[in-house]
């Protein structure tokens, strides 16, 4: 599968409000994929995702999945 390229300037990024100190992960919508970069390094890698990957991590978040990690 090819990665698409996307001028990340020019994505919508959003950050939690819940995020403290800039350690967070900004998301954005990147066509048919979603984009999730580190809020602290904006111009290192981006990892896309299908909205699906990213709709059943937000529900397993939701549902308590990963409280254990914070």
């Amino acid at each position: 599968m090819t990665t698409p390229e996307f001028d990340r300037t020019e994505l919508a990024w959003r950050i939690s409000s819940r995020s403290l100190g800039g350690n967070c992960v900004e998301v954005a919508p990147a066509g048919s994929l979603i984009a999730v970069r580190h809020s602290r390094r904006p111009d290192a890698e981006m990892i896309l995702y299908t909205r699906a990957e990213f709709a059943a991590f937000v529900e397993g978040a939701k549902a308590g999945e990963f409280d254990d990690l914070t």
